[in-house]
């Protein structure tokens, strides 16, 4: 394969990150960009020499593409990667990748059955302090994690609204959750979450929590905590996830790692540089590979299912076992 084509469906600022890197790629050809809102696309289109499409429908239909990224808000997630699936393009599916299990499923079911590549973007697996760490952690019992992500409020309306992002744990905070997963190797098993607003209520059409306080507990007995906040609106904030081991502590950050107790000289030393994730999902395709991609559909979805079974755990008071746990 030489050249390889990409559509999008999303122009937004998370997506024009996608088409910018991949553009960059050697072989990489952007033909198509769909967005609801016609001057986003328009403008996309016209940087990138690709045709503008306000219907994703018409656009799948009728560009011939080999890939198609969705990069959209969680609740707008509809038909978009079921009718890429059917139509044979492998897909990147930015994270969350939905708001409700069901259409999570779904969109699963149609990707297996057409056997595409699916990659979802979570992009600091790919960093080499994840993979020195998730290699380190293989063969030894992790017995509690803790992390942070206290940051500011991101202007989209939508992201404000629970019902439409799923609050900041959902739609931001995912990634530390996913790290968690993936440097453990292991699945979390049941999720207790509690959730207030506090601060916040002046924001206009807020609906999501400014506090989250999230226990979870995974296969192997490891507890994890992880405390979330968008309150930080003048700026700063904290954000980190700690790993504690018999007589270590294990900080895990995207250029470092350090280590409080007994030395772990597999950890020591400058990270490595790693392709980006967009470079990676390239190859992938070149190659027909889906193991070079560092989250699948179906890993992506696994960490989607429990920051929804946390959001269900805050409403009802209850512990909450992830849907594909239960599977």
């Amino acid at each position: 394969m030489d050249e390889i084509r990409f559509g999008f469906v999303g122009a937004g600022g998370n997506a024009r990150g996608h088409m910018e890197r991949l553009s960059a790629v050697e072989g990489a050809e952007i033909v198509a960009i769909c967005d609801i809102n016609e001057g986003a696309a328009s403008a996309a289109a016209s940087e990138y020499g690709a045709d503008a499409y306000t219907d994703h429908r018409e656009m799948i239909d009728g560009v011939e593409m080999d890939a198609l990224y969705v990069s959209i808000p969680p609740f707008a997630h509809t038909d978009a990667e079921i009718l890429a699936a059917e139509a044979g393009l492998h897909l990147f599916v930015e994270k969350p990748v939905v708001l409700d299990m069901d259409k999570g499923f779904e969109i699963l079911e149609a990707i297996e059955e057409a056997g595409v590549l699916s990659s979802v973007g979570y992009q600091l697996r790919l960093l080499d302090t994840s993979k020195r760490l998730r290699n380190y952690l293989a063969d030894r019992q992790v017995a509690m994690i803790s992390s942070h992500r206290w940051g500011g409020l991101p202007g989209a309306p939508w992201w404000r609204r629970m019902e439409q992002s799923g609050g900041q744990l959902h739609e931001q905070t995912t990634h530390q959750l996913d790290l968690m997963r993936y440097c453990t190797g292991d699945e979390i098993v049941e999720v207790y979450a509690r959730y207030d607003r506090l601060t916040m209520d002046d924001i206009e059409d807020i609906t999501i929590p400014d506090s989250q306080g999230v226990l979870m507990t995974f296969a192997s007995g490891t507890i994890a905590t992880l405390t979330t906040s968008p309150m930080m609106t003048q700026g700063g904030g904290k954000s980190d996830i700690n790993y504690l081991l018999r007589d270590q502590i294990i900080g895990w950050s995207p250029r470092e790692i350090t280590v409080q107790g007994v030395d772990a000289p597999q950890l020591a030393g400058e990270p490595e540089e790693t392709p980006n994730i967009d470079e990676t999902f390239v190859r992938a395709i070149r190659e027909g590979d889906q193991s070079i991609i560092p989250c699948s559909y179906e890993d992506g979805l696994r960490t989607c299912d429990v920051t929804l079974a946390a959001n269900r755990s805050a409403e009802s008071g209850q512990p909450v076992t992830p849907e594909m746990v239960k599977a």
